[in-house]
């Protein structure tokens, strides 16, 4: 790990809603407090972590899972914090951390659904703190006065809390200094204090029955999450790139180091069961035992403090992100010059108040811990995801190896199924469904994030992975659709994701006339065609390309477009409509079978295109070539919602009555041996025509799949002209012309698809 001044800031967007913009988040920093790393992080974080936990539950944890126990959870639990101080610290000095803390940083990694989904489970977090902080010092003050009820006693301090915050955020960071000087002599005083009379010490013995290991570690770690406390104060500090990681860390060591001494004293000096019953054991044993008050009261009302000022500011961001419903935008509104989130003060104050009636640490500290844990884990994933990628714009002063980041997101994820999995499972459900609600608003942003990173890398190896000649086995239908304005022919488009389904690629493409667009148009109007696309939940690559001619224009994209040997391999066209131009159009079908592409032709119903999406009838003339190509097309057809009740119909000619009975048990044993279902349909011919044939059993089709001869030159055209007058006034027909050397009968006998 190596750190060094970051001498360049970059600018970082402002987000937007789908439907309504975001709002800008905040004042520029020349307005604001401009705390510095003591004041603005390393004395909230310190005070926050050298809290209630440790005046009021260091004795029980102490004589629950005695010294070594206790030790081992400090390390553990500051182990888990302190990489998730690395990972802020090299997100932090990789970008400006503006409002919102970690919700900021987790947003502009992993995207605004993840930040969301992370940031209000954060927000609850800090609102809860406030309540664990302020029922602490409850409790403490009827240690003192008995007389006293602790919930009115909870419930006044919280809405002081809030009226001071309220009045002066810069009152408050003053006031942090009084609340340290009041830690370090309750140390001192613990430290010189004398042992308690009359007891055998603790020491380094194990009690017997305790609480387990990690119920204890559950009510502890809450002590050790102060981190938070100074990274959400981002958007008032100075230099937040240097000021996190410098004040972050050493709030962490300092904090460590202080958690590794309580412990032995308070072992030392008193028994289990006098650690178990007194929450004010360390008052007991204090030189000067008001220091202990002093220190644990000026703690508890600066955590509660700091947290009352960090929650408004997450909600604030969140606000401003757009996350919430465009009525709760007054959420993100500031006051007066340093942007103070009043209004969140308020909302943030009445979820504490609700949870000081539970009145109980027990029950809020565990709760925490999940809460903080999932923010910790998914900071880690960030960080890990960024330097793992290694993308060129990330690029922190603080440099970390991303694998101990993912360490750190492991160590966070054990520990929270280690302490309770339904608990677990339960915030993992609550953090996916607003992931998918804010996904389902379709939130849009104008910064970058990972995902197209992590995607761009699999692409990569995939790619690499593919880069050999298509087999059988894993044969896909890529399609090239060529359907020019998606909205004018957009049977085309339904035809090509029916066939898809999912499995293969769809490119929607369009050839427009040379000089008719420069190319910064020309990417407009790719970026029309594929929000038509999305709006209509097609999934489907966009390619646009000028020409002049539109059927050379398409053999050029043909030629050049792909990705190595991931190409498309089947030309979905529609029928050629002017007759003037019928001899480019099959010189091109012919030049697209010989660069071995399978040929696909729509020809519409101009009335009823797909009909009822009842019937395929299938026009087999064996399982070479094109008649497997059709049977495959017709099978993935009716795997779609669409075609899902239709039946396919296996039509085969046969010249008289002696050979019908054969060729439909040839047909039956082969649907069998190929796992499809259809019905065959065997018709004897009895000296009618093929065009009579066909129009007598495929009239109530919806769609018909017909075979084409593969030829070339000017017979290929008067073929085409003989095809097209010979299925004049049929359903909806799909012409198919198959790749040639690609043995389509391996894919269905293969199980391919």
């Amino acid at each position: 790990m190596k750190f060094r001044s970051q001498q360049h800031l970059p600018h970082d967007p402002r987000p937007q809603n789908s439907k309504s913009a975001g709002k800008s988040l905040g004042t520029e920093s020349n307005q604001k407090i401009g705390l510095g790393t003591f004041d603005g992080v390393y004395t909230p974080s310190i005070l926050t972590i050298l809290g209630v936990i440790m005046y009021l539950r260091f004795g029980w944890v102490v004589g629950n899972v005695g010294l070594l126990g206790t030790l081992a959870i400090v390390t553990l639990a500051t182990s888990i914090t302190f990489l998730t101080a690395l990972s802020v610290c090299a997100i932090a000095t990789d970008r400006l951390v503006r409002v919102g803390g970690a919700y900021y940083m987790i947003s502009r990694c992993l995207g605004i659904e993840v930040g969301g989904a992370v940031g209000i489970s954060l927000y609850f977090a800090q609102t809860l703190s406030i309540a664990l902080y302020t029922i602490g010092f409850a409790e403490s003050v009827v240690q003192t006065f008995s007389n006293w009820n602790q919930t009115y006693v909870a419930l006044i301090t919280t809405i002081l809390v809030a009226i001071l915050a309220l009045t002066s955020a810069q009152i408050a960071v003053k006031a942090q200094y009084l609340t340290m000087g009041a830690i370090v002599l309750s140390l001192l005083c613990l430290l010189c204090g004398p042992s308690l009379p009359d007891i055998k010490p603790q020491g380094w013995d194990i009690p017997a029955n305790g609480e387990s290991f990690w119920a204890v570690f559950a009510v502890f770690f809450p002590a050790v999450t102060g981190i938070m406390s100074g990274v959400n104060m981002s958007g008032d500090l100075r230099n937040p790139s240097r000021s996190i990681p410098m004040g972050t860390l050493g709030a962490v060591g300092t904090g460590y180091v202080v958690y590794m001494i309580v412990p032995l004293i308070i072992a030392m000096r008193a028994d289990t069961a006098t650690l178990l019953s007194e929450p004010l054991v360390m008052k007991m044993m204090s030189l000067w035992q008001p220091a202990i008050l002093m220190g644990m009261w000026g703690a508890t009302l600066s955590s509660a403090l700091g947290s009352i000022l960090a929650a408004p500011r997450v909600l604030q961001a969140l606000a401003r992100d757009g996350i919430f419903s465009p009525w709760m935008s007054f959420l993100g509104r500031g006051s007066g010059i340093n942007d103070e989130p009043r209004l969140g003060t308020w909302i943030t104050l009445s979820i504490a108040i609700a949870a000081v009636f539970i009145g109980d640490l027990s029950i809020i500290a565990p709760v925490l811990t999940m809460f903080f844990l999932t923010t910790y884990l998914v900071l880690n994933i960030s960080a890990s995801i960024e330097g793992f990628l290694e993308s060129s714009s990330f690029r922190p002063s603080f440099k970390v190896p991303w694998i101990l980041s993912l360490l750190g997101a492991i160590g966070c994820l054990w520990v929270m199924l280690l302490i309770n999995s339904v608990a677990t499972v339960i915030v993992g459900i609550v953090v996916l469904v607003i992931y998918f609600l804010l996904k389902k608003r379709e939130l849009t942003t104008t910064w970058g994030d990972v995902r197209r990173g992590i995607w761009m890398a699999l692409l990569r190896e995939g790619i690499h992975q593919i880069d050999s000649a298509e087999d059988r086995k894993n044969w896909r239908p890529n399609v090239l659709v060529f359907s020019g304005s998606p909205s004018k022919r957009w049977s085309l488009i339904q035809l090509a994701n029916a066939l898809t389904h999912k499995r293969g690629f769809i490119t929607v493409s369009s050839v427009l006339p040379s000089g008719s667009r420069d190319l910064a148009r020309q990417s407009d109007l790719e970026n029309v065609i594929r929000e038509h696309l999305k709006k209509q939940q097609v999934q489907a690559l966009v390619r646009v390309v000028t020409a002049p001619d539109p059927f050379k224009g398409m053999l050029q994209l043909v030629e050049a477009y792909g990705l190595g040997n991931l190409v498309p391999n089947t030309i979905l066209l529609g029928d050629s409509e002017d007759i003037t131009r019928r001899d480019s159009y099959c010189n091109m079908i012919a030049q697209l079978h010989y660069a071995k592409r399978s040929v696909i032709i729509l020809r519409e119903h101009p009335k009823y295109v797909f009909g009822s999406y009842s019937r395929i009838d299938v026009w087999w003339g064996g399982m070479q070539a094109n008649g497997s190509l059709m049977l495959l097309l017709a099978h993935l057809l009716r795997c779609t919602i669409e075609w899902r009740n239709a039946k396919i119909y296996l039509n085969l000619v046969v010249p008289n009555e002696s050979g019908a009975q054969d060729a439909k048990s040839n047909l039956n044993n082969m649907l069998t041996e190929l796992r499809i279902s259809a019905i065959p349909s065997v018709i004897v011919a009895n000296n009618r025509t093929f065009e009579r044939i066909l129009s007598d059993s495929s009239s109530d089709a919806d769609i018909i799949f017909l075979g084409m001869a593969a030829s070339t030159g000017k017979n290929f055209i008067e073929y085409y002209e003989q095809i097209h007058a010979r299925t004049s006034g049929l359903p909806t027909i799909i012409y198919v012309m198959a790749a040639a050397d690609f043995a389509f009968g391996s894919v269905l006998t293969g199980g391919g698809i």
